[in-house]
């Protein structure tokens, strides 16, 4: 538990991200992706529905022992609730109303955002279209670790609580890389948001609140679902930037682990995702892939080459344009 990572930087390099040159080539190959584009019908009614089963729990859990309010807050509500992050992912593509209707999914994702109980949608938002205009991009990119973390998180036991922690420093982690001015919409956010935690402790008591916020907290941390977290862009093999998962817990998850094709066409919701791959099989069959998050996060706090280093990272040329 104490052999320490070897890696002592990140995986710099000098080209450019493979997203946009792969797109461009199966666009040419294969026009018809084209029309996968656009919005998700069905993605608002799914969100309104995720929304109501929160709010069913919400009152069920008022009048349980506390033993089985944590019990179904890491049974059942963490897995709601870190699904609704993922949710509000796919409203940050504009996919519930579309581009015509920008406001739209901005106060949709605050709707969306409800349950979760942290003020998350306007500043996601902002932070992970940089992550795909410049992935791995150093000052920009904010879903790559800092020095800390890479420096300090370099045994097995402490990437095991790393991977504990990961909300906290997913919260942090925007204000040491890339801290931006606080816009109107995420102070509508965190009002909308304190607003309606109030009104559920004053209605139903503390329990519910303790399974909203703690279901966030832990469906982040060490969950099946956070495996995603690793699995997305952390250089499990060199080279190497972006990994597919094609298990089942895409179900959940809005085809998030589809994300090599999420990276090669991020407009296209991800109840499509699965199409992409399907009509272009050889740009995504031969890439590495998983088929289990679980043995993602097992292998990375057991593998002794990993760390919170173990991704690339790239100084950005030209002018940068952000959210």
């Amino acid at each position: 538990m104490g052999n320490r990572v070897g890696r002592e930087d990140y995986e710099w390099v000098y080209t450019d991200q493979p997203h946009a040159d792969r797109r461009k080539e199966i666009l040419a190959k294969y026009p018809e992706i084209k029309s996968l584009m656009g919005p998700d019908q069905r993605l608002k009614w799914i969100v309104c529905m995720m929304v109501g089963i929160q709010f069913l729990a919400f009152y069920l859990v008022k009048d349980l022992d506390w033993k089985w309010v944590l019990f179904w807050t890491y049974a059942f509500g963490s897995c709601i609730n870190h699904s609704m992050t993922l949710a509000i992912h796919e409203i940050s593509h504009n996919t519930a109303f579309g581009n015509n209707k920008a406001m739209w999914n901005r106060y949709f994702a605050m709707f969306a955002n409800l349950p979760i109980g942290l003020p998350y949608s306007a500043s996601f938002k902002r932070y992970h279209l940089d992550h795909h205009r410049y992935l791995g991009g150093d000052g920009i990119d904010v879903d790559i670790p800092t020095d800390f973390e890479g420096w300090f998180f370099c045994t097995r036991l402490r990437k095991f609580v790393w991977i504990i922690l990961q909300p906290l420093f997913y919260a942090v982690r925007p204000l040491c890389i890339n801290p931006k001015p606080v816009s109107q919409l995420e102070l509508t956010n965190v009002a909308v948001q304190l607003c309606f935690d109030v009104l559920l402790y004053w209605t139903w008591g503390a329990k519910p609140v303790v399974y909203m916020l703690a279901g966030s907290m832990l469906g982040m941390g060490l969950h099946p679902i956070s495996g995603h977290f690793i699995a997305e862009h952390y250089m499990f093999l060199k080279g190497h930037e972006t990994y597919s998962y094609y298990g089942c817990l895409n179900l959940l998850t809005f085809n998030v682990g589809y994300h090599n094709e999420h990276h090669d066409f991020p407009s296209i919701p991800g109840r499509r995702l699965p199409l992409v791959k399907r009509i272009a099989p050889e740009y995504y069959d031969d890439l590495p892939q998983y088929t289990s998050w679980v043995r993602v996060l097992y292998d990375f706090i057991t593998d002794d080459t990993l760390s919170p280093y173990s991704r690339i990272k790239r100084k950005l040329k030209g002018e940068v344009k952000q959210e």
